[in-house]
């Protein structure tokens, strides 16, 4: 089995996770500190690493930027553990390097079912690896930004010039030449709304999106922003994400907010039992292409500058959403979005689908989980 470097500088959680871990047939070192623990991993090479983020001396962070530093050590998979109330600081962990994590107090299934996720996906690690985009691609998606856009952001374009005739409109702009965008809408919200008065509405919707925010924010969103009830969120590589594919990341945050729904149904049942609501459900699309964050300033009246996510991308994947539900899917994501990620994640049906305003079908995919 496999060898599981674990650091934690609680004794009683150090040796329940070794506990666990052992009885799955796994041998496990254990450290108290993250210096403690690169000491075992450097002659050992270990499959995998669990470790804490709060540890005196070496934290789990600073272990695993030291980690990654490494060239001998920096692919072997890290589970960092955390308690809720480190849960902001868990997107520094994720973007700089983490495969996973883990809220405690955990259950011992929880454990389980991480670590063997990691074990098993480095069967895969070396095709994640090798699928960056080159720079064939790179110049082809701009390509297709111009044909496909050039109509969307004409009118734009126009638009823009009307309200703000004066100074340069592209200063503070961000091109993204490769990004991939996620919209989450809550298909039944109209039902919903019509059986709760707007205050119980208010407290729903709050919970729900934040914890959506949270999720897309945990996983390393450049930009979001709510649209009517969805929310838009905008995934790319930046100096600090390098080391996990951006479209990697927004298929866990979909996969993510679909997985809340369950803890927004049972809360739902508790509180309005007697309401007969619909089941509580989101259907979540992706899509990968190039994406302008455009910034928008008012000289007229002074007010804040507005940042508006500008592409075919963007309103291609907003339209695909809308299809998701008669497809019965929980998530649809296009062929070009899961083009970087083949390999690391279970797929369903796949359908083309007819998309308002494009003159082809989108080839598109029922995004079900990640391989295990």
């Amino acid at each position: 089995m496999a060898l599981i470097v674990v650091m934690e500088d609680d004794a009683g959680t150090r040796m329940l996770i070794a506990s666990v871990l052992k009885k799955d047939g796994h041998e496990v070192l254990t450290a108290e500190d993250g210096a403690q623990g690169l000491a075992l991993v450097a002659p050992r090479r270990p499959d995998l690493i669990i470790s804490d983020v709060q540890m005196p001396g070496m934290n789990g962070f600073q272990m695993l930027a030291a980690l990654r530093a490494d060239p001998a050590n920096a692919t072997i998979p890290v589970i960092l553990l955390t308690s809720l109330q480190e849960r902001a600081h868990m997107r520094i962990g994720m973007t700089t390097g983490a495969d996973d994590y883990i809220t405690k107090p955990f259950r011992p299934n929880e454990l389980r079912e991480a670590a063997a996720a990691q074990l098993n996906k480095r069967s895969v690690q070396a095709n994640l690896q090798a699928m960056a985009v080159d720079a064939a691609v790179q110049e082809a998606l701009v390509e297709q930004k111009h044909q496909l856009a050039k109509l969307y952001e004409q009118r734009l374009a126009a638009e823009l010039s009307e309200r703000w005739p004066e100074g340069d409109g592209s200063a503070g702009d961000e091109k993204l030449a490769s990004a991939t965008v996620l919209f989450v809408d809550i298909p039944n919200y109209a039902t919903v709304a019509e059986r709760l008065d707007s205050q119980e509405l208010a407290d729903l919707v709050k919970k729900f999106y934040g914890s959506a925010n949270d999720t897309v924010n945990l996983f390393g969103a450049r930009h979001m922003r709510f649209v009517g009830e969805g929310l838009l969120a905008i995934f790319a590589s930046g100096t600090d994400t390098r080391t996990v594919n951006h479209g990697l990341r927004a298929a866990k945050a979909a996969l993510g907010l679909v997985d809340s729904t369950r803890g927004i149904r049972e809360y739902l049942s508790a509180k309005y039992p007697g309401r007969q609501l619909p089941p509580f459900e989101v259907n979540v699309a992706l899509h990968t292409g190039p994406v302008a964050l455009a910034v928008l300033q008012d000289p007229l009246h002074g007010g804040p500058a507005q940042t508006l996510p500008v592409g075919d991308a963007v309103s291609a994947t907003m339209q695909l959403q809308k299809q998701a539900r008669s497809l019965g899917w929980h998530i649809v994501a296009s062929v070009a979005a899961l083009r970087s990620i083949t390999g690391a994640v279970r797929t369903g049906a796949r359908a083309l689908v007819e998309v308002p305003g494009r003159s082809v079908p989108m080839d598109a995919v029922e995004l079900v989980g990640l391989v295990l």
